[in-house]
Formats: C-alpha cells, structure tokens, sequence
C-alpha cells in the first residue's frame, strides 16, 4: 500500500522581501512536509516561522537553534519522530549551517542549505547523508551549486533526483529555481530514496513567487508506503 506525499523545498530569504506574498506561495503549492532553507533567525526568528507555519496551515517541528539556515514544517496531523537540529562545523569567517532531519509519517527528511565554498559543501554534505538511510527518505533544500558538480553527483550516487526522474516522464527539462525574476540556475532540490515513486515536479512562477523571495519553490508530488512498511530508520 502506499499514499500521496506532496513535498517543497522553498529559500524564504528571511522572510525580508515581502512575507504576505510568500504566505500566498506556500498556501498555493499546499504541501504536506515543507523544507525551509533561510528561515527568519535573530531575536524573533522562531516567534515568525511559528506564526507564518500557522498561517500557511502547517507547524513547525524542526527550526532555531542548530538547524540554523534550515528548518522543517509539516502539516499539523503528520505524525513526526527523531525530529533533530543537527549543527555542522564552522571555520572561522564562514556562515555558521546545521540540517534538520525527522521521520514524517515513516519518510526519513532531511532538509539542507549548503554553503558557497565547494570544500565546505563537499564536507558538509558527507554529514548530512550520514543519518539519512536508502529507502523511504527524501532529501530537500538549497544546493547552491547547479547539476553536474560535486554536491549532485555524491547525492545522485545514493538518491534520485525527483525533478530529473519526473522531467524524463514528462519530456520537458527540469525547471531552474533561482533567481526568481529570471531563473537560469537549478540550486533548490528534492533528491528521493529508491522506495519513493515520484510523480510530478514543478517550479511556479507569477508575480507572488517574484515578490516573495529571490528563490523560487520545488514542489514535487510522491507516493511513499504507508507508515509501518518497511523504511530506512534514522540513525543517531
């Protein structure tokens, strides 16, 4: 047996640009498992991603803290497990990152938000796959690199990329996510474990995507076994 998933992948900048807009996206794409990539942070930055997960109709349940630039929002009757702000390491002068990681409803998730630095990203990235098992995962966020480098190519090694696969299916390419006036590059992702049949995937446009932030979404839509079917458990 197995059931409709609909998983996105958004950079909310912050919520700096215009926050009414971005509410307006996400109620659009109406996901049931949203991965976050720079979320509101400082003094308020929970109190805001909490008070813009209600108003979208989801809840936070990974955000602040060591997620740092990440954070994972579901909606509110999905049964979460092992929800984790997991911090990466930092050289001095860089950006300080983490990933969030929870089982939702039996899907292992983790979200990420790589760095500029290749080295950087190459050694984060050997992290974040550590906890996330082959099988029913799925993997979202911000790359900051395009296909064909080093991040997509230890990704592809052990995960599909939904875009690709549902881009094969339909015969269009996969749509590039930033800047979001005018993308030309394929940074945001949803890569997916061999258990998760993936159905379609796209990247909306309009005036509200333009204002909201300077990424576009991924939204893709799956079908996952049910929970209690056999899925990869996440490790400590």
């Amino acid at each position: 047996m197995s059931r409709p998933l609909r998983v996105a992948t958004y950079n909310l900048k912050g919520l700096h640009l215009d926050e009414d807009a971005a509410r307006e996206v996400v109620r659009e794409l109406a996901p049931d498992v949203l991965g976050v990539t720079e979320p509101p942070r400082g003094l308020t930055g929970r109190w805001r991603l909490r008070a813009f997960a209600r108003a979208v109709g989801l809840r936070v349940v990974v955000g602040g803290g060591g997620a740092r630039t990440t954070a994972l929002l579901v909606r509110p009757e999905a049964r979460v497990e092992q929800g984790r702000a997991r911090r990466l390491p930092v050289r001095p002068g860089r950006v300080r990152r983490g990933f969030c990681t929870a089982v939702v409803d039996g899907v292992t998730v983790a979200v990420v938000h790589l760095g500029l630095d290749a080295v950087e990203r190459k050694a984060h990235l050997a992290r974040v796959l550590t906890p996330v098992p082959p099988g029913t995962s799925v993997l979202v966020g911000d790359l900051n690199e395009q296909p064909g480098r080093p991040a997509w190519t230890t990704l592809g090694g052990v995960l599909r990329d939904a875009a690709e696969v549902a881009a094969h299916a339909s015969g269009a390419p996969p749509e590039p996510t930033y800047p979001a006036t005018d993308p030309r590059w394929r940074i945001d992702v949803v890569f997916v474990g061999p258990d998760v049949e993936v159905l379609a995937a796209r990247v909306p446009a309009g005036p509200a995507v333009e204002r909201a932030s300077d990424h576009r979404p991924l939204v893709v839509d799956l079908r996952v076994p049910e929970p209690g079917a056999a899925h990869g458990r996440m490790g400590a």
